[in-house]
C-alpha cells in the first residue's frame, strides 16, 4: 500500500487493527503501525504466532458454531481489517444461509469492510455496524435491524478488550450484549494473558510507544464467560480449543486464552 491516507484517518498515532493486519503479513498499515508493531515483536517475538493462531481459533469456533451448534446468526463486535478467513466466509461455507453483523469504528476498517466483507452466498447476509464497542446500546440497536433476537446469536469478542483498561467496564460491555440475546445464544471470546514474562514486555514496549494493550488474568477472561456454560475444552490457551488434526502434534503454549460458552 501507499501511505496515503483515508478520510478522517490518523496515519500518525498507531492504531490496534492496523498493527494486527502487520503481524498478520497485511499492507493496509501506516509508519507508526509497523513500528509499535516491530517493537512488539522485537521484545515478544511470539506475537506473530498469536495473530495467526487467533485466527485459526475463530475459524474453528465459527465452524463448531454454524454446524454442530446450529447458530445462524453472528455478531462480530471489534472485528478489525479483513483478513485470512473471516467470520462471514466460515460460517457460509458451513451454512450459506448465515448472517453476520460485523461491528466496528475505525475508518480504514470501514473502506475494507464496504468493498470486501460481502456475502459468499446468495441466501447469506453480511453488513457492517459502524459502532464503538464502550456503546453496547448503540451496537445492539444497529444489530437489531439486521439479526432476529428472538433467536440465538453468536456474540464474538476477538482479542479487543485489551484495549479497554478498566477490567469492569468491559465485563459490563459482554454482560449487556448477552442480556440482548436470548437463550442459545453464545458467548465467543479470547484474549491475551499475563501468563509469561515475554508477554509483559511485549505489552510494556506496546505501551511505550503509545498503542497500550492491557494484559488479563486467567481468570478475569473466566469472568467475562459468567452466566454462560462453557463448552468442551472449557477455557484453554487458543491452540487448545479444539484442534484440527493437522495440528495434532504441533500444539504449543499461547499466553492468550479463549473459550466459547452458552447463555442457557
Amino acid at each position: 500500500m501507499t501511505d496515503r491516507p483515508v478520510p478522517d484517518l490518523r496515519p500518525d498515532i498507531p492504531h490496534g487493527a492496523r498493527i494486527w493486519n502487520y503481524w498478520l503479513g497485511g499492507k493496509d498499515n501506516y509508519a507508526a503501525d509497523r513500528e509499535v508493531g516491530d517493537a512488539v515483536r522485537s521484545a515478544f517475538p511470539e506475537i506473530v504466532d498469536m495473530a495467526f493462531k487467533s485466527r485459526q481459533f475463530l475459524n474453528r469456533a465459527v465452524r463448531y458454531l454454524a454446524g454442530e451448534a446450529g447458530i445462524r446468526q453472528f455478531l462480530d463486535i471489534g472485528t478489525g481489517l479483513p483478513t485470512m478467513q473471516n467470520t462471514h466466509e466460515v460460517a457460509q461455507s458451513v451454512a450459506p444461509d448465515a448472517k453476520i453483523v460485523y461491528v466496528d469504528n475505525d475508518p480504514l476498517v470501514l473502506a475494507h469492510a464496504r468493498a470486501l466483507l460481502v456475502n459468499t452466498t446468495p441466501e447469506g447476509v453480511t453488513k457492517y455496524v459502524d459502532a464503538d464497542y464502550h456503546h453496547p446500546d448503540r451496537i445492539i440497536a444497529q444489530a437489531r435491524e439486521i439479526l432476529d433476537f428472538s433467536r440465538p446469536v453468536a456474540v464474538m469478542f476477538m482479542g479487543v478488550f485489551g484495549y479497554v483498561p478498566d477490567y469492569d467496564e468491559a465485563s459490563s460491555i459482554v454482560s449487556r450484549v448477552l442480556d440482548a440475546v436470548p437463550p442459545g445464544s453464545y458467548l465467543v471470546l479470547w484474549d491475551a494473558t499475563n501468563t509469561s514474562e515475554a508477554v509483559i514486555r511485549g505489552e510494556r514496549a506496546q505501551a511505550e510507544l503509545g498503542s497500550p494493550y492491557q494484559l488479563r488474568t486467567v481468570e478475569e477472561i473466566r469472568g467475562w464467560f459468567t452466566g454462560t456454560e462453557l463448552i468442551e475444552p472449557g477455557l484453554v490457551p487458543i491452540t487448545q480449543w479444539r484442534p484440527g488434526a493437522v495440528e495434532i502434534g504441533q500444539i504449543e503454549h499461547i499466553d492468550a486464552y479463549c473459550g466459547v460458552g452458552r447463555k442457557p
